[in-house]
């Protein structure tokens, strides 16, 4: 199967469980990974033919920047979900991770990642 990924897209959100989070916000990093049949897009060469990672990146962009989640998981979730509902994509990957974790310890990122496919999206 054919992918197109997107990396380490960062946003600012309101995503948490803590009242600071919430008030204060927070860096985001997005990395996407969606599979589906790029056969046409090669032999033409136009836009039309493929799925356009802009308007997957305004999709995430939106979601991050104008929704409230007290878990990344949940996020994920409705990321994920969004984009088999607006795509004709075969299977996605999400991953979110949380640089700056309110955890007393060292530790770089917290990282959640989701794989749906279209047959099982609400699961």
């Amino acid at each position: 199967m054919d992918k197109i990924r997107l990396k380490n897209m960062t946003f600012y959100g309101y995503h948490g469980t803590h009242e600071q989070e919430k008030i204060l916000g927070g860096k985001f990093e997005v990395d996407l990974e969606f599979a589906f049949d790029l056969t046409s897009a090669i032999k033409s060469d136009q836009l039309e033919d493929t799925i356009s990672y802009v308007d997957i990146y305004k999709l995430i962009q939106q979601i991050m920047t104008n929704s409230k989640y007290h878990l990344i998981e949940s996020l994920a979730g409705n990321i994920i979900k969004s984009i088999f509902q607006k795509f004709p994509i075969d299977k996605a990957t999400i991953k979110i991770r949380k640089p700056h974790v309110h955890i007393q310890g060292v530790i770089d990122t917290v990282e959640v990642e989701i794989t749906r496919t279209r047959n099982n999206i609400n699961e």
